[in-house]
């Protein structure tokens, strides 16, 4: 079979009616951005890229040198091409307008830079996410509340993995694909086409070193999954646990599993530890469109109305009868506790 090549793959979506040629050429730009970021990441010492930047982020986190160069290539792509009316990145307090000289769009991008990027000097896969939602009509300038739309809305979403190859996993509600990039010629070209996650799974990543700080019904849960063959589940159950949000949802886009980030007793003054916007969900769309599920451990993450641009939110997602189970259990002990 012939290979396809992204742009080839996005004619084929815009012929079919699934997106227009603003929406395909954003996605151009975000995919050629990211290329520029893969190389970065891929210089490592040799780039003088590693270690910090010396300056804390919006969220109040120690910011890496390749955070702020992967940043920056995001904010330049982006600025010129007449796609976009504004964009908005987990490193920056409030969005990006697109500077007056240049044409602007009907849509609005969404992303992390470089997710896990406390991996970066350790040279462990990191990644970039992306959210793509429409710009309300009549609106020219932007403003934080009009990029606070539920996940229902989104338009696109993605995620760039940077590993042994770089692979591009692309949903616009349609299914979800990966792209695989072909470094001789330059072109992610499609790897994977409709990606299906298993409903069930012996696979799990979650951050062990939380578990004093979780809530009863998380404890329940993952309990039952450490007793493996002797306890409830009567099977046995592996745990990953890369700390990289992009190399861990990629493993269960490739085999199954599922990856937790719950509320715990350290975070639940700040709602949880992954951004709605930038994390959570454009990773639940896409791995809905898999045939997952995607939780807060309570309510479906898609349907949650932002009320800021960087809230944060418990994350629960993959494998779909796990994830429905973790639920349950949650939904039980708020039940008993009402």
């Amino acid at each position: 079979m012939k290979p396809v090549s992204l742009i080839q793959f996005l004619i084929e979506e815009r012929r079919a009616g699934h997106i227009n040629a603003e929406l395909s050429l954003l996605i151009e730009v975000v995919a050629r951005a990211c290329k520029r970021i893969a190389v970065a990441t891929g210089k490592g010492a040799l780039g003088g890229v590693l270690g910090a930047a010396g300056t804390d982020n919006i969220q109040g986190e120690a910011q890496k040198k390749l955070d702020v160069i992967s940043n920056e290539i995001l904010l330049e792509a982006n600025a010129w091409g007449g796609h976009l009316a504004a964009c908005a990145s987990e490193e920056m307090e409030d969005p990006q307008p697109i500077p007056d000289g240049y044409p602007k769009g009907q849509h609005l991008l969404l992303f992390d830079p470089l997710d896990g990027s406390s991996n970066i000097d350790v040279n462990i896969s990191v990644g970039t996410i992306f959210s793509v939602l429409r710009c309300p009509d009549g609106v020219t300038e932007p403003k934080v509340e009009h990029f606070l739309q539920p996940g229902t809305t989104q338009l696109a979403a993605g995620y760039v993995v940077y590993g042994p190859s770089t692979l591009l996993v692309l949903t616009f509600g349609h299914g979800a694909h990966e792209f695989t990039l072909d470094r001789e010629i330059g072109s992610f070209i499609l790897s994977r086409r409709d990606i299906r996650i298993p409903e069930e799974t012996g696979e799990f990543a979650i951050n062990m070193s939380n578990q004093r700080h979780w809530e009863a019904p998380m404890q329940r849960y993952i309990g039952e999954l450490l007793a493996g063959q002797e306890g409830p589940r009567g099977r046995d159950f592996n745990m990953r646990w890369v700390a990289s949000m992009v190399a861990d949802v990629h493993r269960i886009v490739t085999r199954g599993g599922v990856f937790f980030y719950p509320l715990d007793a350290k975070i639940k003054s700040k709602g949880g530890k992954l951004r709605l916007m930038y994390e959570a969900n454009p990773m639940a769309f896409i791995i809905e469109q898999a045939g997952g599920a995607a939780s807060t451990g309570r309510e479906r993450i898609m349907e949650l109305q932002p009320t800021g641009l960087h809230q944060r939110v418990p994350v629960f997602l993959g494998s779909k009868q796990e994830v429905e189970l973790a639920t349950h259990y949650h939904h039980a002990a708020d039940g008993a506790q009402g």
